[in-house]
């Protein structure tokens, strides 16, 4: 018995590994081998303990880092004059300090070694903050519906600007995916609308062929005409579009796995926290919550109260 115990876990393991070669082949124009080596948030080590007044090579590449993500804009500063250099300016000090309140690090604008470290993890390409507001670290007090009306609790769900959301008569959605989508990936994305459908008002069901979907998912790689292009293995892994444009790209050069792997990303949590996208939620900065902005390789995680909450209060459900 625990030889064939063991035989079948190592079936499993074979089958998953033998997956992620076949789940990274879906891409559109792979890049070369070289690039798959290291992350493009690699450069990040080298500015461990940058603060104001450093001119350090790869700053820039530091200020283009918190511009994709919201936190910087010289566009809408007076002082334009360090933009495109690598001087760490009060521009940029201000950009890492609010990056660190909304990751819950010390907010003292130095890349020390936890910023660094977190700002290295893969994660969503969807900026944390849009048109300039946080709402990820403004939170919101939300009522605790197991106790008697004396307990609240902060939230920190956030929306994209204009709350968009799916009308009434659309809460019944329909999805389909990219030709070539492999059925691994398939699966790992029903499963994921079926833990938005067991906790929210949403029902999800595959579009019939030929039909329009309101919902399309495919794998992509790098620029691939959306206006996000994918950056590579180890940096974005994936990004989804506010109600109701229904667009849910997954970057293909990514190592991907079904579950927990080392060493690979999984196909439902980062579908899960994408489906949120699509739904009208933005990023949360509860760790512990699903739309939370980044995930660590060989874990896996689910809806949590926040998730849910955000979505109930932006439908008012």
């Amino acid at each position: 018995m625990a030889a064939l115990k063991a035989f079948s876990l190592f079936s499993l393991a074979l089958l998953i590994l033998l997956l992620l070669p076949l789940l990274s082949a879906h891409a559109t124009n792979p890049p070369n081998s070289l690039d798959k080596k290291t992350s493009p948030f690699e450069f990040l080590k080298g500015l461990h303990g940058c603060h104001k007044g450093n001119k350090t090579k790869g700053i820039q590449g530091l200020k283009k880092y918190l511009e994709q993500f919201g936190y910087l804009n010289y566009n809408h500063s007076k002082n334009h004059t360090h933009s495109n250099d690598d001087v760490f300016d009060d521009l940029l000090e201000s950009a890492v300090k609010t990056y660190q309140l909304n990751y819950h690090l010390k907010a003292s604008g130095t890349l020390d070694d936890k910023t660094v470290s977190t700002m290295m993890v893969p994660r969503c390409g969807v900026a944390d903050i849009v048109n300039g507001t946080n709402w990820m670290h403004l939170g919101k007090k939300w009522h605790d519906h197991k106790s008697h009306g004396s307990f609240h609790t902060v939230s920190h769900y956030s929306f994209f600007p204009g709350n968009p959301r799916w009308p009434p008569s659309k809460y019944r959605l329909t999805y389909g995916f990219v030709s070539g989508t492999p059925t691994a990936a398939i699966n790992a994305v029903v499963q994921a609308f079926q833990a938005w459908a067991s906790r929210t008002h949403f029902t999800f069901s595959q579009a019939p062929s030929g039909a329009r979907p309101d919902i399309t998912v495919g794998f992509y790689s790098r620029d691939h005409g959306d206006g996000y292009p994918f950056d590579g293995t180890g940096g974005t892994l994936a990004h989804a579009f506010a109600p109701t444009d229904g667009r849910f790209h997954y970057d293909g050069d990514e190592r991907w796995s079904v579950g927990a792997v080392p060493g690979a990303t999984d196909l439902i949590t980062v579908a899960v926290h994408e489906i949120g996208h699509l739904l009208g939620l933005g990023h949360s900065s509860v760790q512990q919550a699903i739309m939370f902005p980044s995930i660590s390789q060989g874990v896996t995680k689910g809806l949590h109260p926040d998730d849910i909450e955000g979505i109930r209060v932006l439908y008012n459900r």
